[in-house]
């Protein structure tokens, strides 16, 4: 059965579009690999590319893009909104299909290692991967950023994984681990950098710091404003959206934000999103409000309409919800398959081909039959 891993990297360029290009190429040109999305911000200076493929091929994919942007990115020169501490800030890998966490780890870390020996920079592991509990939380690892490593460098308790403990300042610090998937979701609102950043800090998990608690389990956040849409945001990352669904995160913001008389104007994913977030959503809709709404399709609308997930940028579910996105692919790869490979794949325990694409093929085998001069059978 086909192994997915999904891989996230984060790198920090959202303006030059020319390097985002190479990066996103080098990525896509790696065989076997699917490249899914590519989201970038220009207040933020930082782009998410996600892409899919067995074990072995995400991890090349991702080391591929690594060394591409070794070349392009200069972090001596970077500024930018969204915390950060390299070049290629985080690489986490999410199991997807037929893998476990466990994989995803073997993963991390063998990426890690190749990327230190490949560029010779410092390597931290983070998440199901971090070998110190410390080193659990990103932003705990990422803690002063780009600008604090030279001296966290020369600390004992900050020694990274693999790699020298040595300040590269064209490149800083690259942080690897496996995660589960996790929703990188932006709250909109009419205010400033620091009302945002006040609810952010009410609203996660960590708060305000000890005796400080925030209300709302597996969710990080900050603020911050984005000059190319003239308002601020609630940036969140929430870990584990079944204990802390997105309309959650999206009730609590608006609540503060009525107390404190600041419109709310929709929200962003960035990135991709799986679908039972969204359906969870609707369904705390559909209830709430009392409608009657059966199709999925409709749902994932209500959802986009509730949430106003289009109100920065087209919300497109097929481009955008990570289950339509493999089986898109998916299809892709079955127009090429040979007769007797798909016949084969009908009846593997998978996913697709579904009922459509079984349809399809046997009413192109009924129209072929009509003509005898074709022997179809033979090219089983």
């Amino acid at each position: 059965m086909t192994q997915l891993v999904e891989c996230v990297p984060n790198f920090s360029e959202g303006r030059n579009q020319e390097v985002i290009d190479a990066i996103a190429a080098s990525i896509s040109g790696t065989h076997a690999c699917s490249l899914l999305d590519v989201d970038s911000g220009v207040s933020t200076n930082r782009t998410v590319f996600t892409f899919v493929g067995s074990p072995e091929v995400v991890v090349e994919a991702a080391l591929n893009a690594a060394r591409r942007a070794f070349s392009l990115i200069d972090m001596t020169k970077h500024s930018g909104e969204h915390p950060r501490t390299g070049a290629l800030d985080v690489c986490p890998f999410i199991p997807v299909q037929n893998v476990s966490m466990d994989d995803c780890v073997h993963c991390a870390s063998v990426f890690g290692q190749k990327l230190a020996d490949m560029l010779n920079v410092p390597v931290y592991l983070y998440g199901e991967a971090a070998r110190q509990e410390r080193r659990r939380s990103l932003p705990a690892v990422r803690a002063g950023e780009y600008e604090a490593l030279p001296e966290k460098l020369k600390r004992d308790e900050w020694m990274p994984d693999f790699g020298p403990a040595s300040f590269i300042p064209s490149w800083g610090a690259t942080v690897t681990g496996a995660r589960k998937f996790l929703i990188a979701y932006n709250v909109n609102l009419i205010a400033t950098k620091e009302q945002a950043h006040r609810i952010a800090l009410d609203i996660r998990e960590q708060g305000r710091g000890r005796g400080q608690p925030g209300r709302l389990e597996k969710v990080q956040g900050l603020g911050w404003f984005l000059d190319e849409s003239n308002l601020a945001q609630v940036s969140t990352n929430i870990l584990d959206y079944e204990r802390t669904p997105v309309h959650t995160v999206y009730q609590e913001i608006c609540r503060e934000a009525e107390e404190l008389n600041l419109p709310v104007v929709g929200s962003q994913i960035v990135g991709l999103v799986p679908l039972r977030a969204l359906l969870d959503c609707a369904d705390f809709y559909i209830h709430k409000d009392q409608l009657f709404v059966l199709e999925e399709e409709h749902k994932v609308r209500l959802v986009i309409s509730k949430l106003g997930l289009d109100s920065l940028s087209p919300f497109n579910p097929r481009e955008r919800i990570i289950e339509y996105m493999v089986s898109s692919q998916d299809s892709c790869r079955l127009a090429s398959l040979s007769l007797r490979r798909f016949v084969l794949s009908v009846g593997a325990r998978t996913a697709a081909p579904g009922g459509g694409s079984v349809s399809a093929a046997v009413g192109a085998l009924v129209r072929l039959s009509v003509c005898p001069s074709v022997c179809l059978w033979g090219r089983l």
